[in-house]
């Protein structure tokens, strides 16, 4: 169990910390503004909510007094995937309301222009379609619905491809994490619970490979 007195810095990227200090609850903040809020760039959406569904049972009981597992899913995937469009409509306000002053803003610690500059080349790329996509890349998820709402992208449109990536993203990494741990428990008598942080890493590591290949494709590219 986790403790507040014990907290170190790199608690803030470990996400079971956030899952035994404010559970369900704080869960929920933190994927609304992981993918809402261009602050929460550095939070661990991917990583969080696939050890959410490692502790799928313990979250759900929060609200529901279920004991069973497809029904605590099905009612995380649900909280959770609106809490994820709730953010991105808020990215997409706030992109709207700000508009062209957000490329003039000086850089900052809560604030980085070359994620919003990314986050545009994603964008222009892949069109409606990115605001999808964006939802598997960190950072670029933070701020793709950002820059949709700089462009003024429909808002119809912008709600169709925002539900659809939230729902899918929640879904596939939610129940990745539940399954692979109920297959690596069978199999190997292995609880994922004691492994998080190599799981964390290798998550972190797969799911920024887009990142890192566009760089150096692009890079190539120029040169």
């Amino acid at each position: 169990m986790i403790h507040l007195l014990d907290f170190q810095w790199h608690d803030l990227i470990n996400p079971e910390f956030y899952i035994q200090i404010g559970g369900l609850w704080l869960l929920l903040f933190i994927i609304f503004a992981e993918t809402g809020l261009f602050a929460g760039f550095f939070l661990p959406g991917d990583s969080l909510l696939f050890v959410a569904g490692i502790y799928s049972r313990d979250l759900a009981s929060y609200v529901i007094p279920s004991s069973n597992e497809f029904v605590d899913l099905l009612f995380l995937w649900v909280i959770i995937a609106i809490a994820g469009v709730l953010g991105n409509f808020a990215g997409y306000w706030f992109g709207r309301k700000s508009g062209p002053f957000l490329y003039e803003r000086k850089d900052s610690f809560f604030f980085k222009k070359k994620y919003l500059v990314r986050a545009t080349d994603f964008y222009n790329q892949y069109g409606g379609w990115a605001i999808v996509a964006a939802r598997f890349v960190p950072i670029i998820r933070t701020f793709a619905p950002i820059v949709a709402g700089v462009v003024q992208m429909d808002r119809k449109k912008f709600t169709y491809f925002n539900i659809i990536g939230c729902v899918a993203w929640v879904g596939v990494m939610l129940f990745a994490g539940h399954f692979l741990n109920k297959w690596v428990m069978k199999n190997f008598g292995i609880d994922l619970k004691e492994h998080l942080e190599m799981i964390v890493i290798i998550i972190v590591a797969v799911s920024t490979l887009p990142i890192i290949y566009k760089f150096f494709f692009s890079r190539n590219k120029n040169e």
